[in-house]
This record gives C-alpha cells, structure tokens and sequence, in this order.
C-alpha cells in the first residue's frame, strides 16, 4: 500500500530531473575544491542570497554547527529561540561540539523573539559573563507553525546585531517557503545576516544536503569545521547536481504546498473534536490538537491511521503536525482527513 506520508517534507524524493542530473553529473575531489557542480551549487546560493561565498553541507544539523564553530570561541554565548531548532533538535551541539553556551529567549507567537528581549540578554562585559557572540533566529519556524518571518524584522534585528557588535545566523532551512509564502525573495528573507543555512532536501526535494551562506572569511572557516565534522565529501557533485535543480527549478512550486495546508487546515477545523494550532497553514505546515472530549489518545488515532495509509507526526499526547510537500495532493488531503474523520466518529 502507498502511504500518504504527511508527517515531514524530508520525506520528499529526487524529481526525475534530479535523478537524471546525478547519474550525469561532473565530479571532482570537493575537499580539493576540484568539484564543478559542487562549485556550481555554492555559486548558485550564494547569487540568490547575496552573499560572498557558500559551503555546500551534509545536512542542516551540520550548516547550523558548522557556523556556531565558525563564528564562536569556547564559552561565548548565543541567544537563540527557546523552541529553535539550533537549541533543541541538535542534541546540544553547541555546547557538545562548540563550547558554547546557549541563551534561550521564548518565542513571541509569530515566531520571532523580541527585541527588547534579545537586548536584555546580551551579556555585559563583566569578566564573569559569557561574552555574548551570536543572535540566532529560525525563518521559517518549525514549532511555532511553520510561520514565516517577515524581511522587516530581520532588519530591526540586524540593527540591534550591529549596534552590538554580535553576529546574526539565520537558520533558514526552510527559507523559500518564507520566501514564497511573503511574495518575495530569497535575499530579502536573508537581509542582513552574516550566515544562513538552507536544506535542500526538505521542500526542495533533493535528497541530501544544505548550503551554508556568508562572507569568504566565514566560509573558509566554515569549511575548516566541516572537515573536522566529517563533511568532506569528496566526488559529491552527484549530490549537488540534484541540489541545483532544488534552488533553480523547486522553490517555484512551494506555493501548491502552502495551498494544500490551507486545503487540509480548513477540511481538519470542520472536523468534531480537532482544534487547530495558531499560525497553521501559514506556509506547508498544519499543527492540531485532539479536544479533551476526545476519547482516542494520540498514539491510538496515529496507529488508526497507519492503518488507513496515512502517517502524520504525533509530537504530544494528543498533538499532531501535518507537512505538505512535492509527495501529497489535494486528493491525499482529503483521503486523509476523510480517514481522521472516520476514526474519530467510530
């Protein structure tokens, strides 16, 4: 049976293109520098993002590591969301792999952190203080709905990183999303950050890799932390080439994800005993509850499901998130809410 797999976009598959572009793609020795397609990838983002340089990357994990190491020394600090990605789903690499202590800030409910917030946070130049370093930020965010965050607050953001001599990364995994869902573009979303990590292999339905994105002087650092991370890929413009037609063919198409989350937004809050999460379909994302009145607990309703041939991401007792992606039309959104509803009423 095929699976209506809803429960992320990493479960996306290479496009035909994507597979015809590896099986004839030019390679070289990538730790020499020597890979055309890898360098071809890295010119291409760093076009679309306006910044100097690129380091093609195994996966979003290691982008986001990758630049704490570049941009840290052992006991800096960094302000980041208490929800974010960086702070909770890399198994404390920062402090694991960096030294570097983190600085959570909660989340207001669009998915940024507040301003006056991030400057009460920044440490004072007291020799018992981390030295604060980096301010990072997640576009789009994950937990907090999959909400896009606007240029216009990147920008206050970057003059609060400036005025203070910090550095600003942005964890832009799902940046075109961002992009698509705000109608503008990729460099806009990036503003005036000094690094951003972009996956690949979500949305954009490559099957491997993230391109990391700042200055040459960062990016030679960078690369120096992919090595000791184990990066070096070597002939991997087999996996680049498919990375290209992601950002030149891929970020066009987003917006029927974000079309088919409101699809499935709008069938999911006309169904008894199913609440909606704030900021849901607000790019390829639906996060929703079960109602306390419900007597089917989560893992019961994710099981019935499977059943059925539909997956969904059980992240609470009784809390689901639903992804859209290359791999679900508006027809599996509805088989699935047809199925959720069956279940429920039973």
């Amino acid at each position: 049976m095929d699976m209506i797999d809803l429960r992320s976009d990493t479960v996306t598959k290479p496009t035909p293109a994507m597979r015809e572009a590896m099986a004839k793609a030019d390679v070289g020795d990538d730790v020499y520098g020597e890979d055309p397609t890898v360098n071809q990838l890295q010119d291409i983002a760093s076009e679309l993002t306006g910044k100097e340089a690129a380091l093609y990357v195994a996966s979003g994990t290691m982008g986001n590591v990758a630049a704490t190491l570049a941009h840290t020394r052992r006991g800096d600090e960094i302000i980041c969301g208490l929800k974010s990605h960086i702070y909770r789903n890399e198994q404390g690499a920062m402090a694991a792999l960096a030294g570097v202590q983190a600085r959570p800030v909660e989340e207001e409910y669009d998915g940024t952190l507040d301003i006056q917030k991030i400057e009460s946070a920044i440490q004072t130049s007291d020799d018992h203080h981390p030295i604060t370093r980096v301010v990072a930020i997640e576009n789009t965010h994950n937990i907090c709905g999959g909400v896009p965050i606007s240029p216009t607050y990147t920008e206050k953001l970057g003059e609060l990183a400036v005025k203070h001599g910090l550095i600003l990364h942005l964890d832009g995994a799902r940046m075109f999303n961002a992009a698509a869902a705000l109608g503008v573009s990729p460099k806009e979303i990036v503003g005036p950050s000094d690094s951003v990590s972009i996956c690949l292999s979500k949305g954009l339905c490559a099957p491997v890799g993230s391109v990391l994105c700042g200055d040459t002087d960062f990016i030679d650092r960078a690369r120096r932390a992919r090595k000791v991370l184990g990066g070096g890929m070597r002939q991997a413009g087999v996996l680049a080439s498919a990375g290209i037609i992601a950002l030149t063919e891929m970020s066009g198409r987003l917006i029927d994800d974000h079309q088919n989350a409101k699809l499935l937004a709008r069938l999911l809050g006309e169904v008894p005993g199913i609440s909606l999460e704030r900021n849901s379909a607000s790019t390829n994302m639906v996060y929703f509850n079960l109602d306390a009145g419900v007597p089917n607990s989560g893992h019961e309703v994710s099981d019935s499901l499977r059943q059925e041939g539909v997956l969904l991401d059980l992240v609470g007792p009784s809390s689901f998130r639903a992804v859209t992606h290359y791999g679900i039309d508006s027809s599996m959104v509805e088989i699935t809410v047809h199925a959720l509803k069956q279940i429920l009423s039973s």
